[in-house]
C-alpha cells in the first residue's frame, strides 16, 4: 500500500539539493509527485508530495533526517485525504501595487471571510516599468463556493485595492 508524504524543505542555497533529495525518496522506492521549489532570501525552500510504500515511510524520514548534515532540513508529515468538497468555481486573482506591508493580510482575510480556499499563491517584488520604485506582484488560484457572487467579491476587493493601493484583477 501506498502512503503520500508531504515533504518541507530548506536549506542554504546550493547546487545538488532537489537531487539530493530525489535520490533519497528513490532509494526508498518513492515517487515524487508534485512540487514547488524556489529560492528565497538565499535559501533553497519548497514543499513536495512522494507516494512511498507504508513498509518504508520509517527508513524514508530516517533518511531525510540525515540530510541535515548536509544543510538541507526536511520535515515529512503524511498526507491526510480531504474530504469531497461541494461545488466550488475556480478563480484567478492578480494584483499589483506599490509594496507595503499588509497587502497579503488584507486579501487573505477577504477571501477567507467569503470561504475561498487558496490553493496556489505566488508573490514577488519589481520594479516599475516607468519608475525604480518597488511593486509587490501577486498572484492567486482560487477556490470559492459556487453560491459565490462574482460581483459581491470584485466590489469586496476594489474597496480594499482602493485603500492599499494595488490594482486586482478576477477571472
Amino acid at each position: 500500500m501506498l502512503t503520500s508524504l508531504v515533504l518541507t524543505v530548506i536549506g542554504p542555497d546550493k547546487p545538488g539539493l532537489v537531487g539530493l533529495l530525489s535520490h533519497t525518496i528513490a532509494n526508498h522506492e518513492g515517487n515524487w509527485l508534485e512540487s514547488g521549489m524556489s529560492r528565497l532570501g538565499g535559501k533553497f525552500a519548497g514543499i513536495l508530495i512522494t507516494q512511498v510504500p507504508e513498509s518504508q515511510i520509517d527508513a524514508l524520514i530516517g533518511a531525510l533526517a540525515t540530510l541535515e548534515a548536509q544543510g538541507l532540513k526536511v520535515t515529512a508529515e503524511r498526507s491526510e485525504e480531504t474530504p469531497a468538497v461541494a461545488k466550488m468555481q475556480p478563480i484567478t486573482l492578480e494584483l499589483v501595487g506599490h509594496d507595503k506591508p499588509g497587502i497579503v493580510r488584507e486579501i487573505s482575510q477577504a477571501l477567507a471571510t467569503r470561504h475561498i480556499n487558496v490553493e496556489r499563491l505566488s508573490t514577488e517584488l519589481i520594479s516599475g516599468s516607468m519608475s525604480a520604485e518597488e511593486l509587490f506582484k501577486a498572484e492567486a488560484e482560487l477556490l470559492a463556493p459556487a453560491e459565490l457572487d462574482p460581483d459581491e467579491l470584485q466590489q469586496a476587493l476594489e474597496a480594499i485595492a482602493g485603500d492599499l493601493m494595488v490594482d486586482i484583477t478576477l477571472r
